[in-house]
C-alpha cells in the first residue's frame, strides 16, 4: 500500500516514493530527516522489498519460538512458582502479549518502519519528541544487541547438556561453552551475508519444522509420559526452593520464564523496509506470531505438566527437558533426536535475530543516533545489506561469548538486560498512542485498527508491561551473591545514563530522526 496515496489514512508525511531507476516498478524511500536547525536532508536507502507474506509471517513465528524457548528454560519456573505458576502464568502471558502485540500492530499499520519503537515514540510524544526518540532508540538498540547473545547461550547449554547426557564423565569448562557460542553464530552470520535471497525458502522450512516438531513433542509426551494428577498441575505452587519463602513472590518470578518466551515479536518491524505490501503484512505477521506462539506455548505447558514425571531429578539437571523426554521414551536416541531438532529451530531463530537487529542498528545509525553513524549506516551496493551494522552485531555477540570465559556472572549480567529493556521499549509508544486516543485528535489509522478495542488493549497492554517490568530486576535466588545477582536493573540504568549523556553532549543537535507529521 502506498502511504501517500491512501486517502483513508490522511497522512501528511516526510516520505516520498520515487520510481527506482531499474524501471521495474520497485520503490525506494526518500526519507526527509529533520535537522535540529529546522532544515532537512534526504537519506536514500537501497534495501530491496523482496520478502513475501509467507516469509514475513514465518519470520516472526520462528523468531519467537515460544514453546521451544520455554521447553529449554522451564527449570527457572520450576524453582519459582512450580506447576501452578507455569499453567496460570502461561494464560496471563498469552493474553498480555496479544494485547501488546495488537497495540504495536496498529502502530505498524499507521507507520511501518525499521525504527519502530523509537520513531513512534518521537512521533506521538506530546513534547520533547527528539529527546524521547533518542532515549527510546538507545533502549531498543541496546536491548536487541544483547538479545543476540541469548540464543547462542541457550544453544551452548543445550549442546553441553547433550554431551553430559551421552557421556556422564564429561565436565564442561567455561571456555568450552564460549567456543560453542561463537561456533553457533558463524552459520547464521554467513547466511545473512550471502544467502539473503534464500530467505523465502528458509523461512518456510523453519515454519514447517516449528509446527511439526511441536505436534511430535506433544504426541510423544501424551503417549509415553507418566500422567500427573490435575491437582498437581493446577494447585501445586513451589515457593521454598530458592530462598524467597513467599508464595506470591515465587509465582511472580516464575512468570518471567513465560514472558521471556513470548517476547521479541517486534523483530518483524525491523524488517519493514524489505517487506512487500508492508502496511498490511507486517501488522498481520505480528498478530499471527503472537496468537499462534502463545497458543502453542499454552498447549505445550499444559501437556508438559501433565506428563512431566517426578520433579526431583529435574532440579539438578542443566536441561530438564532431557530428563522428561528420556523418562517418557526410555530411548537415548529418541531424546537426542528431539532435542537436536529444537537446536535446529534455534538456529533458524538466530538467523532471523541477526537479520532484524542489523537493520535496527543500521536505521538508528542512519538517523545519527549512534556514534560513527556514517560507518554503521553504510549499505553494500551489491549485497543490498547493512554490512557494517551486521558486523557490529556479530562482534558484540563474539565479545560477550569471550567474556563468558572470564566470568559467567558478567556474561549473564549483560544479557539480563534484554528482556527488561525490550518490555520497556514497548511501554512508551503504547502509552503515547493511548494519550492520543484520550486527548485527540485521533491518530491516522492504517488498514489495521483496533477500533473500540483500542483503549482496552492499550490499557491492559501497559498494565501487563508494568507488571512484568516490576518482577524482572528481582534476583531469582536468595541469598544474593555476586554470581546469582540479577544485574538487569543496574545495567539498564547504565544504558539510560549513557543515552542522557549522549543527549547533552551531542545527541540533541546530531540526532536527525525522520518524524512523520500527522494532520
Amino acid at each position: 500500500m502506498d502511504l501517500n496515496k491512501d486517502t483513508d489514512m490522511q497522512v501528511t508525511s516526510d516520505l516520498e516514493e520515487v520510481e527506482n531507476s531499474s524501471g521495474h516498478g520497485e520503490k525506494t524511500l526518500v526519507v526527509q530527516s529533520q535537522k535540529a536547525s529546522g532544515g532537512s536532508q534526504p537519506h536514500i536507502h537501497s534495501l530491496e522489498r523482496y520478502i513475501n507474506l509467507s516469509s514475513i509471517f514465518n519470520f516472526g513465528f520462528i523468531l519467537l519460538a515460544s514453546w521451544e524457548s520455554f521447553a529449554v528454560t522451564f527449570q527457572f519456573a520450576l524453582y519459582n512458582g512450580g506447576p501452578a505458576a507455569m499453567f496460570y502464568g502461561s494464560i496471563l502471558a498469552s493474553i498480555g502479549v496479544v494485547a501488546v502485540g495488537s497495540s504495536l500492530a496498529e502502530l505498524a499499520s499507521i507507520d511501518p518502519t525499521v525504527g519502530a519503537q523509537y520513531r513512534w515514540t518521537a512521533n506521538l510524544a506530546p513534547r520533547g519528541k527528539r529527546f524521547w526518540g533518542l532515549l527510546q532508540g538507545w533502549i531498543t538498540v541496546s536491548a536487541w544487541c544483547f538479545a543476540c547473545s541469548g540464543p547462542p547461550s541457550i544453544l551452548a547449554n543445550m549442546i553441553t547438556s547433550l554431551a553430559i547426557f551421552n557421556n556422564e564423565s564429561y565436565v564442561p569448562e567455561r571456555w568450552h561453552t564460549s567456543l560453542i557460542m561463537i561456533a553457533t553464530i558463524i552459520v547464521p552470520f554467513v547466511f545473512n551475508l550471502w544467502f539473503r535471497k534464500l530467505l523465502d525458502a528458509f523461512e518456510i522450512i523453519g515454519g514447517v519444522l516449528h509446527i511439526v516438531l511441536f505436534l511430535v513433542m506433544v504426541i510423544v509426551l501424551i503417549v509415553f509420559g507418566p500422567r500427573s494428577s490435575p491437582e498437581f498441575v493446577f494447585k501445586t505452587l513451589t515457593w521454598d526452593q530458592t530462598g524467597w519463602n513467599n508464595a506470591g513472590v515465587s509465582w511472580g518470578l516464575g512468570l518471567l520464564t513465560l514472558t521471556f518466551s513470548v517476547s521479541g515479536f517486534d523483530s518483524v518491524l525491523h524488517m519493514s523496509d524489505e517487506v512487500k505490501k508492508v502496511h498490511t503484512r507486517v501488522p498481520r505477521s505480528i498478530i499471527l506470531a503472537c496468537v499462534f506462539n502463545s497458543l502453542m506455548m499454552f498447549i505445550f505447558v499444559t501437556v508438559l505438566l501433565f506428563y512431566i514425571g517426578p520433579l526431583d531429578p529435574l532440579y539438578s539437571s542443566p536441561l530438564p527437558l532431557l530428563q522428561v523426554l528420556y523418562g517418557a521414551t526410555g530411548s537415548k536416541a529418541a531424546t537426542n533426536t528431539l532435542v537436536s531438532l529444537i537446536c535446529v529451530i534455534m538456529f533458524f531463530a538466530l538467523f532471523n535475530i541477526f537479520a532484524s537487529v542489523s537493520r535496527l542498528v543500521w536505521v538508528f545509525a542512519r538517523d545519527k543516533g549512534l556514534p560513527f553513524h556514517n560507518f554503521f549506516s553504510y549499505v553494500h551496493p551489491t549485497l543490498k545489506l547493512p554490512v557494517n551494522a551486521l558486523l557490529l552485531v556479530g562482534s558484540i555477540v563474539t565479545l560477550l561469548s569471550l567474556i563468558y570465559i572470564a566470568s559467567a556472572a558478567a556474561f549473564n549480567a549483560l544479557i539480563a538486560l534484554q528482556a527488561l529493556a525490550i518490555y520497556i521499549s514497548y511501554f512508551f509508544p503504547i502509552f503515547f498512542i493511548l494519550l492520543r486516543r484520550l486527548r485527540g485528535p485521533p491518530p491516522p489509522y492504517g488498514p489495521f485498527k483496533l477500533g473500540k478495542w483500542g483503549i482496552p488493549a492499550n490499557v491492559f497492554g501497559l498494565c501487563y508491561v508494568i507488571f512484568v517490568v516490576i518482577w524482572m530486576p528481582l534476583p531469582q535466588v536468595l541469598p544474593v551473591t555476586k554470581d546469582n545477582m540479577n544485574y538487569a536493573g543496574p545495567i539498564f540504568g547504565v544504558v539510560v545514563a549513557l543515552a542522557l549523556a549522549d543527549w547533552f553532549i551531542s545527541g540533541r543537535t546530531r540526532f536527525q530522526m525522520p518524524v512523520t507529521r500527522y494532520e
